[in-house]
């Protein structure tokens, strides 16, 4: 069993060590005997949309972000043909907000973006640093992370988490946060995401096996304790909140 996964811009869209998603991925996937081919696409290049089974972009810096998009707009064609034939795909941090139409800067330029959907994004003052409880809409386990951003998202329909308990959402405290659309998963959650909720990590896992036709086991691997790593941190979280 073989699977590929292109990484984009590793080297400027990687911030709170977000490459640790695909590594802990990758450990998964070998657990269950897949073979993983890694593939990063940096600056200036045409990354290889055809050949990825999934898709992945991590947070960057607000210029990053801009740089990022301005990279994939030529290959916008190319990002939906790999959606429409089924990559997943994942966007985690400000990476989430190059999904929409546009992204709003500071300044009021207005920054064309991938349009996989009609939401858009403006750059507000304020910014928001701070640890996060999520209630998802594909899972049940509350999902837990870091949030580091100074946007509003607006026109989001159908959000990846139902609400906050702890964070600020796409437009509101509290309020619902991140994207979906069949195998499109995007939030602005850091940390990095799967290394701390291994249920979505299991979730990735069982769509990418969905995908490729493969059947996946009733349990999946489990690395240690990180299980145990994830409900101490929810613990303390929702201490924070009164629950």
């Amino acid at each position: 069993m073989e699977l590929t996964i292109l990484h984009l811009y590793p080297e400027f869209m990687s911030l709170y060590g977000e490459y640790a998603n695909l590594a802990v991925l990758r450990r998964h996937l070998e657990a269950l005997g897949v073979t993983v081919s890694l593939r990063a696409a940096a600056a200036g290049e045409a990354p290889d949309f055809a050949g990825a089974d999934m898709i992945y972009m991590g947070a960057g810096t607000e210029r990053g972000q801009k740089r990022a998009m301005e990279g994939l707009l030529p290959h916008r064609d190319a990002l939906l043909a790999a959606v429409d034939r089924g990559a997943l795909v994942l966007f985690t941090g400000n990476a989430m907000e190059t999904l929409g139409a546009s992204v709003t800067g500071a300044a009021g330029r207005v920054w064309p973006g991938l349009a996989l959907a009609d939401f858009t994004t403006v750059e507000t003052e304020r910014r928001v640093p701070e640890d996060v409880v999520a209630l998802p809409a594909l899972w049940d386990a509350p999902a837990v992370g870091f949030m580091n951003k100074c946007s509003v998202t607006r026109g989001i329909t159908n959000p990846l988490f139902r609400e906050l308990p702890l964070g600020f959402g796409n437009e509101a405290d509290h309020g619902p946060e991140g994207y979906v659309s069949g195998d499109v998963l995007a939030t602005h959650i850091t940390g990095p995401v799967l290394v701390k909720n291994p249920d979505f990590l299991d979730l990735v896992l069982r769509r990418l096996f969905a995908r490729k036709g493969w059947e996946a086991p009733e349990r999946l691997p489990v690395l240690p304790h990180e299980r145990e790593a994830y409900q101490v941190t929810l613990a303390e979280l929702q201490a924070r909140i009164g629950k």
